[in-house]
């Protein structure tokens, strides 16, 4: 890595040499939530980074992919590139149209940055709102963005916890295009399944039709669950029935992602090929396996 960049104290760096899945992708699987870093010599990381990661980058990122038994991938933007695409870009150009992308940009961007975005392979842009990874950007600069990218088919991409719905409820009603939710809005696990928490987030995904849920990231949400390092069947089983909820009640419209390279991690870093073996957990039939990995991804970056 570049001496300009060392990494925040404490990262832990991406689990090398993950073992194999025993469970078997179907055929045509997308990772659908990705990331790459860097390298930062080629691709520096933002100024206004609140985290320094180690280098993840395309090449590692495909290595995965064909290790584990996926057939694409959807790579988002890390928040510590900023609004800097370069690295996204690459992995895209670079992936043999196996690769689809959703972009972080700023309302200044142009007409021609946005098609070049487009023709690259990016499909999304992605709203944070997660204090302490991003600074706040005014709603009237979002809305704006969501308006220039609608006309180019993409969708939006959000990023909150919980505990925010309530108050920007509205504002995501009042996005024009379809709308995936990162990690089902980081619901509190400790809480019931059908508490009034997860209730308001799948009241929210009933009434808005345009509304579709990533239900990846076990690892994250788990407050009880062991680290999927040593092939605990009962790993991350907290996430369980939150995860289950979400794919039975709407199957058509959730995705699933590794989260590679897991940034921001604290406790642990999983094993990827453990948590393939988390998906038919919270995905119980070769039905549902097939919308979630297959059929929903392609029809959402593929258009297929």
């Amino acid at each position: 890595m570049s001496e300009r960049f060392h990494k925040t104290p404490g990262w832990l760096d991406w689990f090398e040499g993950p073992s194999l899945p025993q469970f078997k992708l179907p055929p045509g699987s997308v990772d659908a939530h990705c990331h790459v870093f860097g390298p930062a010599e080629r691709f520096p990381y933002a100024p206004e980074r609140k985290y320094t990661p180690c280098d993840a980058t395309r090449d590692q990122l495909f290595a995965l992919r064909d290790h584990l038994g996926f057939e694409r991938n959807v790579i988002v933007q890390a928040t510590c590139h900023g609004a800097d695409n370069r690295a996204l870009v690459d992995a895209c150009l670079n992936s043999d149209g196996k690769a689809r992308g959703v972009a972080t940009v700023k309302r200044d961007v142009s007409e021609h940055e946005l098609q070049g975005l487009h023709d690259a392979g990016i499909r999304g842009v992605r709203f944070n709102f997660v204090k302490r990874l991003v600074d706040f950007t005014p709603k009237e600069d979002l809305i704006d963005i969501a308006h220039r990218v609608a006309r180019l088919g993409w969708h939006i991409v959000v990023y909150f916890e919980a505990a925010d719905l309530p108050e920007l409820w509205d504002f995501f009603t009042d996005l024009p295009t379809i709308l995936v939710i990162d990690h089902m809005g980081r619901p509190d696990v400790s809480m019931p399944v059908d508490g009034e928490e997860f209730d308001l987030f799948v009241r929210f995904m009933h009434e808005h039709p345009n509304v579709w849920s990533k239900v990846s990231c076990p690892e994250r949400l788990s407050l009880t669950g062991k680290p999927a390092l040593n092939g605990e069947q009962d790993a991350y089983h907290d996430v369980v029935p939150f995860a289950r909820r979400i794919v039975e009640t709407f199957p058509d419209r959730v995705l699933w992602g590794t989260d590679w390279p897991h940034p921001n991690l604290k406790s642990h870093m999983p094993d990827d090929g453990l948590l393939v073996d988390f998906i038919p957990r919270i995905a119980t039939t070769a039905e549902l396996q097939k919308k979630l990995l297959v059929d929903n991804p392609l029809r959402l970056y593929w258009g297929e």
